[in-house]
C-alpha cells in the first residue's frame, strides 16, 4: 500500500491518534513513540493548544547567562539554545564588561508599524496629502479597536505615507504607528490596519490589499554599549585584533553575515527561552543591518582615549511579556520570572546587551586562538555521546579527543571501543 502525507481530518484528531498515524507512516518504534510522547515542562493539552496538529514538543537546552550587569542591575540571563559554548561565552563577556561598569541600555520605545498597501490610486502623490488631511481620523478609528491598550497609554500615536514605484506600477503605503506597550503587538497592530482599510480607500479611490505589521520595527530599536578594559581582555593587541575583525566585517557582507549570526546566537537564545517570536526578530534584524542599501554589522567596535575597547549596538527588538506563549508557555513565565523585567523594552534592553555581549566573545576568540577552542570540548562530548558513550565515559572520551584535536565521530569510537575494552 502507497504511503501518503494527503490526510483528510488529521487536525480533528486527539495528538495521540495523529502520532499514530504518523507512526504508522514513518515506521517508528515504540522507543520513538515514547520519546515524543514525553513533553516535560509542556503537558500536551496545553501544547495542542498553542499550535495545530500537535504530536509532542521539540525540547531545548534552557541555560544560564551569569555575570550580567545591565544599567547598574544585576540579571541571570535564561538562554534556549542547541549550540555549545553560547551561554558560557555571553557570561565571560559579561564579566569583562563588569570591570568598567556592565551594560548601559537606551531604546526608542515599544512603537510598532503597521502598513495599509494601496493600489490603483490615479493621483497617487494628491492622495497621499489626502491621508495626512485625515491623520485625525484614522488613528481615531484604529484605537476604537483596542480599548485595552489605549487605556494603558498606548495605541495608535502617529501615521506617515508614502508612494513607491513597484513592477507593479505606484502604491500608496500608509504607515500606523502603535505604541503597544508590553505586547509584541502583532494582533492589536493587525487588526488597526485592517480597520482603517475602508478609510483609505475611501480617501484615495484605491484599492487596498495589505494590512500587515512591519517586523522591520525601526522606531523599536534597542541599544546596549559597554567598555572592555584592555587588560581584561589580554591587551593592547587583543583590541587591535577585535578592531580588526569588526573592520573585516564592515567591509565584507560574507563575513557581516557570520559576524551578526554571532549576535543573534545570543539575542534569539533570550527571545526563544521567554516564548517570543524568534522569526520576527532575526528578520527585523538583518533587515535593519541592510537599511542603508548596504548590510552592514549590527555592532560598532572602537578604542578610547584609554586604549580600552567600546562596543555598542544598536537592533529593533519586537518582544512582549504578555500574549502568545510568552503568557501560557509554563518555562517561558519562569524564564521571565528568572530575569524580573517589569516592561517589554526592559526585556528588549536586555536582549541587546546579551547581543553585544555574544559579539565581544566571539571577536575576542577569533582575535586570539580562534573561534574553535572555546567550542571543542563541548562539542567532543556532543560526538562521544553520539558514537555510543555514557555517563563518565562521556567526559574520558572526549578529553582524549581534544588532547589529540581529532573530534570525529570514528575516533570517538575507537576510543569508547579502548575504554570498553579496558
Amino acid at each position: 500500500m502507497r504511503r501518503t502525507s494527503e490526510i483528510s481530518g488529521f487536525y480533528k484528531l486527539t495528538p495521540a491518534e495523529r502520532l499514530k498515524v504518523v507512526k504508522e507512516f514513518a515506521n517508528l518504534t515504540d522507543d520513538d513513540v515514547r520519546t515524543l510522547q514525553s513533553t516535560g515542562a509542556l503537558p500536551i493539552d496545553q501544547a495542542n493548544r498553542m499550535i495545530e496538529n500537535v504530536i509532542g514538543v521539540m525540547p531545548v537546552t534552557l541555560g544560564i547567562a551569569v555575570n550580567f550587569l545591565i544599567n547598574g542591575r544585576d540579571y541571570l540571563i535564561p538562554m534556549a539554545i542547541e549550540e555549545p559554548s553560547v551561554v558560557a561565552a555571553a557570561g565571560n563577556a559579561a564579566k569583562i564588561a563588569r570591570v568598567r561598569g556592565g551594560f548601559t541600555t537606551s531604546s526608542t520605545g515599544p512603537v510598532m508599524i503597521g502598513q495599509i498597501q494601496t493600489a490603483g490610486v490615479k493621483d497617487p502623490h494628491g492622495a497621499r496629502m489626502a491621508i495626512f488631511a485625515a491623520k485625525n481620523q484614522i488613528i481615531e478609528k484604529a484605537n476604537e479597536q483596542d480599548p485595552v491598550l489605549v487605556s494603558s497609554g498606548g495605541g495608535a500615536r502617529d501615521l506617515d505615507t508614502k508612494v513607491i514605484e513597484t513592477q507593479a506600477g505606484s502604491m500608496v503605503i500608509t504607515e500606523l504607528f502603535v505604541d503597544c506597550r508590553d505586547a509584541m503587538g502583532a494582533n492589536a497592530v493587525n487588526t488597526m490596519a485592517e480597520a482603517v482599510a475602508p478609510i483609505i480607500e475611501a480617501i484615495t479611490g484605491g484599492r487596498v490589499y495589505l494590512r500587515i505589521i512591519s517586523n522591520l520595527a525601526t522606531k523599536r530599536l534597542m541599544r546596549a554599549r559597554a567598555i572592555f578594559e584592555k587588560e581584561a581582555l589580554g591587551g593592547e593587541d587583543v583590541v587591535d585584533g577585535i578592531i580588526a575583525a569588526y573592520a573585516f566585517a564592515a567591509a565584507d557582507p560574507f563575513r557581516c553575515a557570520t559576524h551578526n549570526k554571532g549576535i543573534m546566537n545570543g539575542v534569539t537564545a533570550v527571545v526563544l527561552a521567554t516564548g517570543n517570536d524568534t522569526r520576527a526578530v532575526e528578520s527585523g534584524a538583518h533587515a535593519y543591518a541592510s537599511i542603508t542599501g548596504r548590510y552592514r554589522p549590527l555592532t560598532t567596535w572602537e578604542k578610547n582615549s584609554d586604549g580600552h575597547l567600546v562596543g555598542c549596538i544598536e537592533l529593533p527588538v519586537a518582544v512582549g511579556l504578555i500574549g502568545g506563549a510568552t503568557a501560557v508557555h509554563p518555562v517561558a513565565k519562569l524564564a521571565k520570572k528568572i530575569l524580573g523585567v517589569k516592561t517589554a523594552t526592559e526585556l528588549g534592553e536586555v536582549i541587546a546587551a546579551v547581543g553585544l555581549a555574544q559579539n565581544l566573545a566571539a571577536l575576542r576568540a577569533l582575535a586570539t586562538g580562534g573561534i574553535q577552542r572555546g567550542h571543542m570540548k563541548l562539542h567532543a562530548r556532543n560526538v562521544a555521546a553520539m558514537a555510543g558513550a555514557a555517563g563518565n565515559i562521556v567526559d574520558r572520551v572526549a578529553e582524549a579527543m581534544v588532547k589529540e584535536r581529532k573530534i570525529r565521530l570514528d575516533r570517538a569510537r575507537e576510543l569508547l571501543d579502548q575504554l570498553t575494552k579496558k
